[in-house]
């Protein structure tokens, strides 16, 4: 496997907590319009206009690329003036550069990424899709010392926010990718090598017209069903009723995963300001959680 080289810079912009990353669509043209609104969440490659994106694995004869849906917006990735000082002194350590195909948060498919070189060290590992913040990472880190915790988020100041995190609370424990987190998890990661996988809050696209970009489809679940160990669980959790039933949709159609669509909240996880937000608004939080079948 190959080492991974320290982050260099350019990304996206911050969100509130959430996930990443595209669905399965393949379109023929990638396209060039500004999206009509920005979703809450996060992570992605490459070229594109907030509804698809360029993938690198689907070239056409032209020499252009394929498109696919994705679940986010690129913005700035500027930071504030505390935010760029963090990201100087802490991201050398924390945030991991890999090599890069199209795009500035896409991946060379021939990467593989190796946790020991990343982390020093063997261990569960838990990978947490749209980190946003950093608030359920950063106190995951502190309860689990013992833990190696990838967290994949596409915002540049989110990811500046989370070293903070992590300078207050001199947790060593926790690596951070600009990824998008379909091709993380689908040639990035080793088959059968991640413990958990977290996605919390990821954006809901409520409008009609918007729920196909929405994260969890079949083809991530078979994404995730690939990195995760035998036994390994995927956490999720949501406060939008309807994207509640496409989740339990997805994961109960699934062969391979063995669900709890009505979950209990799972106990490691923080309330974040996010949470807080959409439970002052009187939204229901779901929790789902779902164990890879051997």
């Amino acid at each position: 496997m190959t080492s991974p080289r320290p982050l260099a810079d350019d990304a996206a912009a911050a969100h509130d907590d959430a996930a990443l990353s595209p669905g399965p669509d393949v379109l023929d043209v990638a396209g060039t319009s500004s999206p009509e609104e920005a979703p809450r969440s996060a992570a992605a490659s490459s070229v594109h206009d907030g509804e698809t994106e360029v993938d690198p694995e689907h070239q056409m004869p032209s020499g252009r690329y394929r498109a696919r849906t994705v679940s986010f917006v690129q913005r700035s990735g500027r930071l504030k003036d505390r935010q760029q000082r963090t990201w100087d002194e802490l991201a050398p350590r924390f945030v991991v550069e890999p090599p890069r195909a199209v795009g500035r948060t896409s991946v060379d498919p021939d990467f593989v990424l190796d946790p020991e070189a990343v982390f020093g060290r063997t261990g569960r590992l838990v990978v947490e899709v749209g980190s946003g913040q950093g608030e359920a990472v950063a106190h995951a880190a502190v309860e689990s010392p013992e833990t190696s915790f990838l967290a994949v988020e596409v915002y540049r100041p989110g990811v500046a926010q989370t070293l903070q995190r992590l300078r207050a609370t001199g947790s060593t424990n926790v690596r951070l990718m600009q990824v998008d987190a379909a091709v993380l998890l689908g040639s990035t990661i080793a088959p059968g090598s991640v413990d958990e996988l977290w996605l919390f809050f990821p954006d809901p696209w409520h409008k009609a017209k918007h729920t196909k970009r929405r994260l969890v489809t079949p083809g991530f679940a078979d994404l995730v069903a690939r990195a995760l160990r035998p036994g390994g669980v995927w956490r999720l959790a949501t406060d939008w009723a309807d994207y509640a039933r496409q989740m339990r949709e997805v994961l109960g159609a699934s062969e391979h995963f063995d669900v709890d669509l009505d979950a209990p909240r799972f106990a490691g996880r923080p309330v974040t300001s996010f949470e807080r937000k959409g439970t002052e608004k009187g939204r229901e939080i779901v929790d789902i959680t779902a164990v890879r079948r051997g």
